[in-house]
């Protein structure tokens, strides 16, 4: 009969830890003890095993001789055991585990064994008893997710074997979709096929398809006058606010009521982001300075390392599909910003980090979840989870990043992915960011098979948020998969194989081809060629379809050949799916039948522009009165214990941040090893000690008060933390003149004014235009160009009446070059007796800080940036860390002063002894402490060399004490002590922070 399942569980008297996890994951997100729980691996066969195959994997394969054991069989229940929850994946999505034991038994017997279907189930055994309602809510809140499992429970005499269903072999149809002319009509059709598109971009594909010209072409093609169903969502996967941005290239008439003035803004994107660039780059220029290469218009910005190398990198969201599965929606966010390098240029780049900022609603959230919402606690845990599993399954570390807290994050968490490479500046000869393909080179799709995973994902991302998603919009990566494809690509394009190559992300072989197709002029695509994961999926799925770890190459005819070779030595999937074109068409097939014939310019260039009104006003806003008596000690304590400030260490631990080798600034340091760093810092290679730091900045919190603000305060605090820790802004006459690179990644709720919809959709645009200003006056202000970016538009969750809107949000996520690594500095205060100083001047600005937070206010004197000021104090501090003069360097951001210093005391252990006398008037304490001022940094320098850094720094020094031996934290104001607590008693709060949530 052969072997349809084998079973691995824990062995008798030992500890089952996942069992031990879901329980304590079970009494965190359902407040109750589920009691003793005992987990088992169901690993299912079609057809059933040979005996020998089975003992190989019983004996070897799945071996182990002190945990767990392996035996035939569906896995009977333990005997203490008297009920079950079952969770199993859905035709389609990604199980890794199952993929991995197929290609064991490929590799021990022989190919026989490739076409071996094979599943895994989790099954999680109790030993209480528990009713079927309770049964049903750990499985859908806790260790599953109806949109990508099956679930099961019950007693334990109802538990069955998992079956292996087989696909379906119904014949694939192209369906011809009728357009309606009236309004309604067309509104219905675009929601209906889940195509994201308004009422005026339904009219424009309605008004295309009745030309004369369109219908003539179509008739010579053997097609209706009517678009099939894989044309229609061509056109919505390539219209979507994902790939269109269309919010951003929007005319705007935009009112300022703060100033009086009206203007008209044609494109932010243009207006703004370019503008900014171009100016910078008019500037590098001026300086002799060429290190920028390729900005907008590729999958990744592209900066010269030196004459051999090139740095690409990209930033990006999964915010949609991480509210509906954490753990799916996040791992495929990772995964897929990889292949933004490994898609730019000639492709092939090789990654080198991770970064990543997570935006929550608050984990002890006790409001009743709306329909469809996900607990924010349930958010972050799977989000941290896909995060590691992407970055650590694939040999990529994740260097740093940022959590951040707000109850309007509870409905979309946004999940930011970035991704940075190193590549050769020329590869045969030729550029390698120059993109080019001919008429008639090929098309090579390879990595992942094509499923019904992703189908709809960038119209699904285009969308608010409700009760309902779509199971298909839901991807689970596989970093397996995906490490074999860049190990693969850095080796065939390295070898000049491949003239060019982009990713299969939102929408795509229709984005991926359709994109490729405007460098040459046209694309065909067989379908049936592409290789599916099952039978059943038509025609129009697999165009548009977004099942990961793919990537779209162009090779010339006499290459593929060598190609195909390469790939089945790496053990990739490769497979030529037709050619491009010069005819002005992307055209599609399936087996001879035309399935798509749209003309490239309508398809790229045929979006109507929107028409948008946008208006600022400032908030009516006032100072809290702050309370005299404070016991600052106890409010700092409890300051750093709280969510928003407190140790991401239990997170950080998670992320390999050293493999490669290369990070020398990691996300904690000092001899604590609990220092939290500044922007990470990276070897680019072992020959030299060139690298590259990395930072990010986000404060949304300030875009309460105003959004130009926050996004001042964001750009500069990414470019602080590099200053930090030794980076060179631009200027004229730098001995090492080292790139900068920055994403801008935005995310709104809905901008688009509607009376009935969003009334606020003006001022929620005004909004949006600020941020966009002080981007173009920081930028251009630093000398640090945009290379790349995202918007992420329509961040709203609605369900029975309620919208939950996240607040517009923008990070800044910046990149430099490193000259010297050896040079760099941390945050940690290094020795007793070292001087303690604060660079930079200290305002009344608390407005959106965390003190005023834990107060329960908001504030009016939001921090304003002195830009002019800061570059000069950037400029100095630089050459004092050139010089030696700085032991440690930490910038101030959340939590002002007093969070800053704590914090560079903890990476010692070791204490201080500062007089902020000089920092504020004696009357205002509070303002000392806890302003959070831009562009500040706390700095300890070594004895003896005071005198030479307060000349390098000039005003901006403000000697504030020293770093004291006895582990002490010491703060005063002339004669009143302010805080006098252990340093321990501190620290022991700020590491407990998430003992609760993780």
């Amino acid at each position: 009969m052969g072997v349809e399942h084998l079973t691995v569980m824990t062995r008798d008297g030992r500890v089952d830890p996942v069992g031990e996890r879901v329980r304590r994951d079970v009494r965190l997100a359902l407040q109750f003890d589920p009691g003793p729980i005992v987990t088992a691996k169901v690993y299912s066969f079609s057809p059933a095993l040979s005996d020998a195959a089975a003992d190989y994997l019983e004996r070897i394969a799945l071996f182990d001789p002190t945990e767990r054991e392996v035996a035939a069989g569906c896995g009977g229940a333990p005997s203490t055991a008297t009920a079950f929850v079952a969770v199993d994946r859905r035709p389609g999505v990604t199980d890794d585990e199952a993929q991995t034991l197929r290609t064991v038994l490929v590799d021990a017997f022989g190919e026989a064994f490739a076409s071996c279907r094979t599943a895994s189930r989790d099954v999680y055994w109790f030993e209480t008893s528990h009713p079927e309602g309770v049964l049903e809510r750990i499985a859908r809140d806790v260790v599953g997710n109806p949109l990508v499992h099956f679930l099961t429970f019950g007693c334990r005499d109802e538990y069955r074997a998992p079956a292996i269903t087989e696909p379906s072999r119904s014949r694939p149809t192209i369906a011809t979709v009728p357009l309606p002319r009236g309004a309604v009509a067309l509104a219905r059709l675009s929601e209906e096929r889940l195509l994201a598109l308004d009422l005026a971009e339904m009219q424009a594909i309605a008004d295309h398809f009745v030309r004369p010209a369109t219908r003539a072409r179509r008739a010579a093609a053997g097609l209706a006058s009517d678009p099939t169903d894989g044309e229609l969502e061509c056109i919505a996967q390539t219209w979507s606010e994902h790939c269109q941005h269309k919010e951003f290239n929007a005319r705007i008439s935009f009112r300022d009521a703060a100033s009086g003035r009206d203007a008209e803004i044609d494109s932010l994107f243009r207006t703004y982001i370019v503008a900014a660039t171009r100016a910078v780059e008019s500037q590098l220029r001026a300086w002799g300075q060429d290190w920028l290469v390729k900005v907008f218009d590729d999958n990744a910005g592209v900066v010269r390392i030196d004459a051999e190398r090139v740095f690409a990198w990209k930033v990006e969201t999964h915010n949609s599909p991480s509210a509906v599965d954490p753990y799916g929606g996040a791992i495929t966010g990772i995964l897929g910003n990889n292949r933004d390098p490994l898609g730019t240029g000639r492709g092939g780049g090789r990654l080198l980090f991770n970064t990543d900022v997570l935006c929550f609603g608050w984990p002890d959230d006790d409001r009743p979840l709306l329909p469809g919402q996900l607990h924010p606690r349930r958010v972050f845990a799977g989000v941290r989870s896909g995060i590691e599993d992407g970055g650590n399954k694939s040999g990529i570390p994740t260097v740093n990043g940022a959590i951040l807290f707000d109850e309007r994050f509870a409905g979309k968490p946004l999940v930011f992915c970035g991704t940075g490479s190193i590549a050769p500046a020329a590869v045969a000869g030729a550029p390698w960011w120059d993109k080019r393909v001919d008429d008639g080179d090929r098309i090579l799709m390879v990595g992942g098979r094509v499923g019904k995973d992703g189908i709809h994902g960038a119209t699904f991302s285009s969308l608010a948020l409700g009760a309902e998603a779509p199971r298909s919009a839901v991807q689970i990566g596989s970093p397996y998969t995906q490490k074999l494809v860049a190990d693969f690509l850095e080796d065939v394009c390295a070898r000049g194989l491949v003239k060019c190559a982009t990713d299969n992300g939102a929408g795509g072989l229709s984005s991926s081809v359709g994109e490729l197709a405007r460098l040459s002029g046209g694309a065909e695509i067989e379908l049936a060629r592409v290789p599916l994961k099952y039978a059943g999926v038509e025609p129009w799925e697999i165009l548009v379809s977004e099942s990961q770890e793919r990537m779209t190459l162009g090779v010339e005819e006499a290459a593929v050949a060598e190609v195909l070779a390469l790939a089945a030595q790496y053990d990739v999937e490769a497979t030529e799916i037709w050619r491009f074109t010069s005819d002005g068409a992307l055209r599609a097939r399936y087996e001879g039948r035309p399935v798509v014939d749209l003309d490239l310019e309508f398809l790229h260039h045929g979006t109507p522009r929107k028409r948008l009104e946008a208006e600022w006003e400032p908030p009516d806003l006032v100072e809290p009165d702050v309370p005299e008596d404070l016991d600052y000690g106890d409010v700092l304590s409890r300051m750093l214990g709280s969510y928003a400030l407190c140790s991401r260490e239990p997170v950080v631990r998670q992320y390999d941040h050293e493999i490669k080798g290369r990070t020398v600034v990691k996300p904690l340091m000092g001899r604590s090893g609990e220092g939290p760093q500044d922007a990470a810092v990276l070897r680019l290679d072992w020959a030299t000690y060139r690298g590259v730091a990395v930072a990010n900045g986000i404060c949304p919190r300030f875009g309460d008060i105003d959004p130009y603000a926050m996004s001042a305060a964001a750009f500069d605090e990414a470019v602080r933390q590099i200053v930090a820790v030794g980076g060179r802004l631009p200027r004229a006459g730098a001995p090492e003149p080292a790139f900068w690179s920055a994403n801008d990644n935005f995310c709104l709720p809905n901008v688009v004014f509607d009376a009935v919809e969003n009334p606020d959709g003006k001022r929620k645009l005004g909004k949006l235009v600020r941020m966009c200003q002080a981007l173009y006056d920081v930028a251009v202000a630093y000398g640090v160009p945009l290379t790349s970016g995202k918007d992420s538009m329509k961040n709203d969750f609605r369900a029975a009446g309620t919208t939950i809107s996240v607040p517009p949000t923008v990070l800044y996520s910046i990149a430099a070059g490193i000259p010297d690594v050896r040079r760099c500095v941390t945050t940690d205060f290094k020795a007793p007796g070292d001087a303690v100083y604060l660079v930079g001047r200290t305002e009344d600005e608390l407005g959106g800080s965390e003190f005023y937070r834990f107060l329960g206010e908001l504030g009016r004197n939001v921090p304003r940036l002195r830009p002019e000021a800061a570059r000069q104090r950037y400029d100095r501090l630089g050459e004092a860390i050139a010089m030696g003069l700085i032991a440690s360097c930490h910038d101030i951001s959340d939590g002002g002063l007093a969070v800053a210093l704590a914090e560079c005391a903890f990476g010692g252990p070791l204490g201080f002894d500062v007089d902020l006398s000089r920092v504020s008037p004696a009357d205002r304490p509070h303002v000392a402490l806890f302003s959070e001022t831009t562009s500040r940094f706390v700095v300890s320098v070594p004895r003896g060399m005071e005198s030479a850094f307060e000349a390098a720094l000039g005003p901006d020094a403000i000697a504030l004490g020293h770093v004291s031996s006895g582990g002490r934290v010491r703060v005063t104001m002339g004669r009143r002590v302010l805080v006098d607590v252990e340093t321990a008693w501190l620290s022991e709060a700020w590491r407990r922070g998430f003992e609760a949530v993780l």
